[in-house]
């Protein structure tokens, strides 16, 4: 079929039997489902078939008030047919839409475009729409670009194929998505501006408790034992100097292991390896929970950065374990491959469900997931496999080894 000019919609409607022809079968493609319902509502009046000029009438009533962009297009991408929604979403009008190339008011995603279905490949729906949904790019009168979603079908009339695109506008979406993206974004960089500051703290009271309260303490405990070696004392002063003894090993032990949980001494002096070990220990000696460590030292040599990350992480997986798993036995396995550090915790405990994983009150498996994805890794949490809860972890490594 040629080119149809661009004449105004009440003219194209006068015109011979075969574009009237044309007409319904275009609308046959978008309002089958409408046109079915008012040929039943005439017949239960009537009782009688509607005549092809009754439904046509229908149909464009149909078309006129319809609050979805509507356009046919021929075989050769020429606009046969607008709505005033379409005109409406491009800024024009109907008689200037009509009988224009379809390449005026969306783009092409390819160069040499010969079809409609060229302006709608497969593979464009956005995640989540349905399947018959396309993302195209459209284009106002004023040369705007703007975002459109659509879907399209096709009815064989007259030797052509005649194609019916349904658009929809969707740029308030998009903005609502960007501004969701980049609100998003800087949560994410201040949860990890957060978690900086906090390290850092962390380790200058560490630090702070170590070098200062700790030496005193030692000190304290040194003029003690001397006091009690250089003076004879009655019995009674002589159980006071033990029992103040007893107190400051105490206070020592207390001292070192909360400057340990704050910053342990192993991450600056030994490595993340040695820190690894440290924290089992102490995990096994606090929980009475066995737990075993995979892991080789010469593959986790990594910066200070990274290291902090992975250690912070399985002492939140621990945590979590202690505190809920109801488990006898842990595995952690740490090991490199290429420039990816793969992390398995696993537990034989109670496992997790679906509904702990969601609950806002879950704050270590957020900042486990932050830490993670502040890294650029990938982190899955399961409790599929029972007994127990196995999370596994890959981190990338190459701009952190040392």
């Amino acid at each position: 079929m040629g080119r149809i000019r661009s004449t105004p919609l009440p003219t194209y409607r006068r015109r011979a039997p075969r574009q009237a022809a044309l007409v319904a079968g275009f609308l046959g493609g978008y309002c089958a489902g409408h046109l079915a319902a008012a040929m039943r509502r005439v017949r239960a009046r009537r009782k009688g078939t509607p005549t092809f000029d009754e439904t046509r009438v229908n149909g464009r009533r149909i078309l006129q008030n319809a609050s979805d962009a509507i356009l046919s297009i021929d075989e050769h991408n020429v606009i046969l047919l607008a709505n005033p929604a379409a005109a409406a979403m491009f800024a024009t009008s109907v008689g200037a839409m009509q009988g224009s190339p379809l390449e005026r008011y969306i783009q092409p995603p390819v160069p040499a475009a010969r079809t409609p279905l060229d302006y709608f490949p497969a593979g464009s729906g956005r995640a989540g729409r349905r399947a018959t949904d396309y993302a195209v790019t459209g284009i106002r009168a004023n040369g705007h670009l703007f975002p459109i979603e659509g879907s399209i079908s096709s009815v064989r009339h007259d030797g052509q194929d005649i194609y019916t695109v349904i658009l929809r506008d969707v740029s308030e979406r998009h903005l609502v998505q960007q501004t969701l993206a980049r609100s998003h974004d800087q949560l994410r960089q201040l949860s990890a501006a957060l978690q900086t500051i906090r390290e850092e703290e962390r380790t200058h009271i560490a630090r702070e408790l170590h070098d200062d309260l700790g030496q005193l303490l030692a000190s304290l405990r040194m003029d003690l034992t001397l006091l009690g070696r250089t003076v004879d004392l009655p019995e009674p002063g002589a159980r006071l100097v033990l029992g103040m003894e007893a107190n400051l090993l105490t206070a020592i032990a207390s001292l070192r292991r909360i400057a340990t949980n704050l910053r342990p001494r192993a991450l600056d002096e030994g490595g993340l390896y040695f820190a690894l070990q440290g924290l089992r220990e102490d995990f096994v000696e606090r929980h009475g929970i066995a737990c075993t460590l995979l892991a080789d030292e010469s593959e986790l040599r990594l910066d200070d950065a990274a290291s902090t990350a992975v250690f912070r992480i399985v002492q939140e997986a621990l945590t979590n374990v202690a505190r809920h798993a109801q488990a006898a036995n842990v595995l952690l396995n740490l090991y490199r491959s290429n420039d990816e550090l793969l992390v398995t915790i696993r537990d034989d405990g109670r496992g997790i469900r679906d509904e702990d994983m969601d609950k806002a009150q879950s704050l270590g498996l957020v900042g486990m997931r932050e830490r993670v994805w502040n890294m650029g890794g990938e982190i899955a949490i399961s409790g599929d496999e029972p007994p127990g809860t196995r999370i596994d972890i890959v981190l990338p490594v190459a701009g952190h080894l040392v």
